[in-house]
């Protein structure tokens, strides 16, 4: 079964940091680009970061740019996100996603273009 789990969400106080990780069962993720998505209820889903399948490429979302740094293991089938300085604004359910692209040296934000979706996990920035 091809499935992805996000892990690492939680609570945490305005200005502290969190690392969220993606890992993928039932299939390599050498091949995909991977994003990053967070999502509150009643807002659109919205992209977060990406990174290429052999992580020479990254791209961000001006809102965390400085703060958030997405990172990549092919050897441990998993991505990372790195999140600092979090803001309460930063709250939502954060997704990992994956699309096969293994000619593509970039990656894009748009989460229509992905395959496969993670479960999400919860951040929430409080005081």
């Amino acid at each position: 079964q091809l499935q992805l789990v996000e892990s690492g969400g939680g609570l945490v106080q305005p200005g502290g940091s969190l690392r969220l990780s993606c890992a993928a069962s039932g299939f390599t993720l050498d091949y995909d680009n991977i994003g990053w998505f967070r999502q509150d209820p009643g807002k659109e889903r919205e992209g977060v970061s990406c990174i290429s399948n052999r992580g020479g490429y990254t791209n961000a979302a001006d809102s965390v740019k400085g703060r958030f740094t997405i990172s990549r293991d092919n050897a441990k089938n998993t991505v990372s996100l790195q999140m600092n300085s979090l803001k309460p604004e930063d709250t939502a359910v954060y997704y990992c996603a994956a699309v096969r692209m293994p000619y593509v040296s970039s990656c894009f934000s748009n989460p229509l273009g992905y395959t496969y979706w993670g479960q999400g996990t919860q951040v929430t920035v409080s005081s």
